[in-house]
């Protein structure tokens, strides 16, 4: 293989010069020059520094002093306000509404800077009001606040005032010249002003909350006259002036010591090449100029994308390790990260080898500068992180696999356990139940009242029995049986299993069943069990509810004809901030002999039909369960998902 071709010459990693003294005499001139303008500057920064902490310490003096005297105003109102409210309960709790047009008190608020007074009683019902008209109250200038008094007969007065009105009263006549007076809420709009309003336009200015005078209020004071800049004036241009013929001078000087420089450059710039080269051994890096083009990449970068560093050297964006279906996203995070937008932090970002493979890469970006300091590019720093994504998104599918099987394997031990220990009452109670039917068989004329309810006794034991065997089955990750059935009828039949529990509790039970519902696919018994285990927790919600105990079971279809919903309504206590992950944890339960397993395995059965299950609050009181069901689900669908 020819060698490598030696990197171009290029100043981006040029070394900091390190001149000798005699070299640096040159510009001993200008920096003395400069030391001296500096001074001159610093001098001129620091007095309009001076002049500014001047007027901010003026300003907050004020500011305090202002802020006392209107909350002492405001208390005195509130104060006048409480001797209003005592003359009211002197004259007794069945004085009339107009008793308050004729206390004085009154009458002086008014005149002061009150708007209105308003008399509630205790049931919040208008009483009285100040003034009288078919508005209740004479309009104010700006915004308005109020003041309130309790009524010892029960009730409330509310003084609304003028804040604006509050504020010429109390601000004096030389503060309002000096300052711009203004009363802000917490969202910065103006309740009142001394002035119009006006932009602040780099005037100083000071905030002062007025709580709890006024709450979620603030007094600001902005300062009328504007402290000139440091740089505005005579003085600077002279400075300026002087710099300029200092920087001529030095020049010339420089000049002698050009073709000295030229070839020190020469020298550091190929050192720095070099130490480059030997230091990006791991790291791929790469140096772009002002305009975007590759000026350099190393060896790791290039084996990165597939290309040899001479292919890369010069290109212009879009690269070639760039996908081709994402040329306009990258090259719009590429224009600010030439803006000097990119994140120090780094960002992530995906390119593609020469052979067409995709790989993701962490790209650092930092500002390339020159011997003379001078931002002439950009240098990155690249990641390949094809083998940390591979690692943390195994580690990421351990995890959940684990998690999974982890509670599959519970939830089967339970329903193992519980199926065995019911199985035998439940056979036991189908074989008496046979018996006692072939005995009555035998008589001469059984009773029909028995015969009935010994086929309705035989029908639950063996509905019973099947609903073990679904939930085992399910929870023993066994396919569910999926059958065409009808949403309504498989509520209807789940409530009426309950309707006689119901009838004990004294909870009603209304179905709002939407007949136009299509016909699914899903295991109806599994589906009546949630709507039951719903239900009955409604009901055992409502038990020591007093007054109306109501439960409503719905349905309903969708807009777009895929997907039908349950809805499972109570007016009981609510959810008490729960959400359905907490519900639905594992042994949670809400009561006291509860296993805190009926909600998880409800959650499991609609999650394997590709439904959702969400519970919220009601919006009149109570709690809603919300089951949602595809229409249309193929058992080929729920294989593979439980499969997975």
């Amino acid at each position: 293989m020819p060698a490598p071709a030696d990197p171009p010459r290029h100043p981006a990693l040029a070394l900091p010069p390190r001149p000798k003294l005699r070299r640096g005499l040159w510009a001993l001139p200008l920096l003395l020059s400069l030391v001296f303008v500096a001074g001159v500057l610093l001098w001129l920064r620091a007095s309009e520094q001076a002049d500014l902490e001047e007027q901010r310490l003026a300003l907050v003096s004020d500011a305090l002093s202002l802020e006392t005297q209107a909350s002492a105003r405001i208390e005195r109102e509130t104060l006048l306000l409480k001797d209003v409210a005592t003359r009211l309960d002197q004259r007794g709790a069945g004085a009339p509404a107009p008793a308050l047009a004729t206390l004085p008190e009154a009458q002086q608020g008014l005149h002061r800077f009150w708007i209105s007074l308003t008399w509630i009683d205790a049931a919040n019902r208008l009483v009285a009001q100040l003034p009288d008209g078919p508005d209740g109250a004479r309009s104010g200038p700006g915004l308005s606040a109020h003041l309130s008094a309790p009524l010892a007969s029960g009730g409330t007065l509310v003084a609304r005032y003028s804040p604006g009105e509050m504020l010429r009263q109390t601000v004096p006549w030389w503060l309002a010249r000096k300052y711009d007076v203004r009363l802000l809420d917490s969202f910065d709009a103006v309740i009142a002003s001394t002035t119009e309003d006006r932009p602040i336009d780099g005037r100083q200015s000071w905030r002062i909350s007025m709580a709890p005078a006024l709450a979620d209020g603030y007094l600001e004071l902005v300062a009328r006259d504007v402290v000139p800049r440091w740089y505005h004036g005579l003085p600077v241009a002279m400075v300026a002036g002087f710099v300029a013929l200092i920087a001529a001078i030095t020049g010339m000087l420089r000049r002698q010591m050009h073709g000295v420089s030229r070839a020190e450059a020469a020298w550091r710039t190929e050192a720095a090449w070099r130490q480059a080269m030997e230091d990006s051994l791991t790291v791929g890096l790469r140096a772009r100029d002002l305009d975007g083009r590759l000026v350099y990449v190393n060896r790791t970068l290039a084996d990165m994308v597939g290309y040899e560093p001479h292919e890369l050297v010069g290109l212009l964006p879009p690269m070639p390790y760039w996908p081709a279906d994402s040329h306009e996203e990258i090259m719009q995070r590429h224009l600010r990260n030439m803006a000097g937008q990119a994140p120090r932090e780094g960002y992530e970002a995906r390119w593609r080898h020469r052979d067409g493979r995709l790989f993701d890469v962490m790209v650092f970006e930092a500002p390339l500068v020159d011997a003379r300091g001078v931002h002439i590019g950009w240098m990155g720093s690249i990641l390949d992180m094809t083998e940390r994504r591979r690692l943390e998104e195994r580690e990421r599918r351990q995890t959940e696999t684990m998690a999974h099987h982890g509670r599959l394997t519970m939830l089967g031990e339970v329903a193992s356990t519980l199926a065995h220990e019911l199985n035998q009452p439940l056979t036991a109670i189908a074989s008496y139940n046979a018996g006692v039917m072939n005995s009555m068989h035998k008589l001469p004329s059984p009773d029909p009242v028995v015969m009935r309810a010994l086929t309705r006794l035989g029908e639950q034991a063996a509905h019973a029995g099947a609903i073990v065997q679904r939930i085992r089955e399910f929870l023993t990750r066994r396919e569910p049986r999926l059958e065409p059935c009808t949403l309504n009828a498989v509520i209807e039949g789940g409530v009426a299993l309950l309707r006689r529990e119901l009838q004990r509790q004294q909870v009603q039970v209304v179905l709002q069943l939407d007949a136009a519902l299509p016909v699914i696919v899903a295991d109806a018994v599994l589906i009546e069990q949630v709507v039951i285990n719903l239900v009955r927790n409604a009901g055992d919600a409502l038990a020591q509810r007093p007054g109306e105990r109501r439960i409503v079971a719905g349905s309903s279809l969708s807009a777009d004809g895929r997907f039908v919903r349950i809805d499972v309504r109570d007016n009981g206590p609510g959810l008490g901030g729960l959400g359905i992950e907490a519900l639905c944890a594992p042994f949670f339960s809400t009561k006291v002999e509860g296993m805190g397993m009926g909600l998880a395995i409800c959650r499991s059965i609609i999650e394997a039909h590709h439904g959702v299950f969400d519970a919220t609050d009601a919006p009149d009181g109570g709690a809603l369960f919300t089951l949602t069901l595809p229409v249309n689900l193929a058992a080929s669908e729920l294989s593979a998902e439980d499969a997975a």
